[in-house]
């Protein structure tokens, strides 16, 4: 099955942390209206190329549903391919996506559905809270890999988001998300891949989590990194907008002395 992407966030979470990854029942409700059943194979893409749809590839994983991949640079690569589009009423999915939010919202209400039939299966290992990078801060156990710019890692350039500086968590290291892929856009053979990372300092033989401004772009580091052959590598859902919000000195922000 072709999944056109919508991130499904948690409602709860939007007026602070945008992009926060739903609870599992709201999760299996959107999937359910969307007619995706578990034994489906499950392609995800977006009108970029590559940024939506990583999150949702990740969002399935998380979800314990592995019958999942990316369709290689989008809809803009498919279109340059010179393959057919449907012509589909694009009511249609409308509608359906109105469906799948309406079946979220129900779940949060607290409204019994009988609709449910997607079976999730949490798998905490691919999913980071701002706890454990507290502890990892501590004890470098993980090597912590930004997907932001380098001028908002280094916080010499804004933040998109009105209020949020700029800076990085302590011994992270950048590997701007657009270093994925080619001009294309198309995800980098794991060759090069390899290059881009050990570039900037990290080894490939040790743990890795990846975080961005709000958990969506470090999806497509995920990705990255799971073509190369690290298909356990978690993400920081919270990511830079979560920890910078922190007033505590437990959670220090740090700029790139250079700039």
């Amino acid at each position: 099955m072709l999944l056109l992407c919508r991130i499904y966030a948690d409602p709860m979470s939007l007026f602070q942390l945008p992009h926060m990854l739903p609870s599992e029942e709201a999760f299996a409700a959107a999937v359910s209206a969307l007619d995706i059943k578990n034994q489906d194979k499950v392609i995800v893409y977006d009108g970029k190329g590559f940024f939506s749809a990583p999150r949702v590839w990740w969002m399935f994983r998380v979800f314990g549903h592995n019958k999942v991949w990316v369709l290689d640079g989008g809809l803009p690569q498919w279109r340059a391919s010179g393959f057919d589009l449907g012509s589909a009423n694009p009511d249609d999915a409308v509608l359906k996506s109105k469906t799948a939010n309406k079946a979220v919202e129900r779940v949060y209400n607290g409204e019994l559905t009988n609709t449910i039939a997607f079976k999730t299966e949490f798998q905490p290992h691919l999913y980071w809270t701002l706890e454990k990078v507290v502890h990892n801060v501590a004890a470098k156990n993980y090597q912590q890999v930004d997907a932001r710019s380098k001028g908002r890692f280094d916080g010499v350039a804004p933040e998109p988001r009105e209020g949020v500086r700029s800076g990085h968590i302590p011994g992270s290291k950048c590997v701007p998300f657009p270093e994925m892929f080619d001009g294309a856009p198309r995800l980098l053979s794991a060759e090069e891949l390899r290059q881009k990372f050990q570039q900037a300092g990290i080894s490939l033989d040790h743990p890795i989590v990846v975080s961005c401004g709000s958990g969506v772009t470090a999806c497509i580091l995920a990705l990255g990194l799971y073509r190369i052959g690290k298909h356990d590598v978690p993400v920081y859902d919270g990511s830079w907008t979560e920890w910078e919000a922190q007033s505590d000195s437990d959670y220090p922000i740090a700029t790139t002395a250079a700039a």
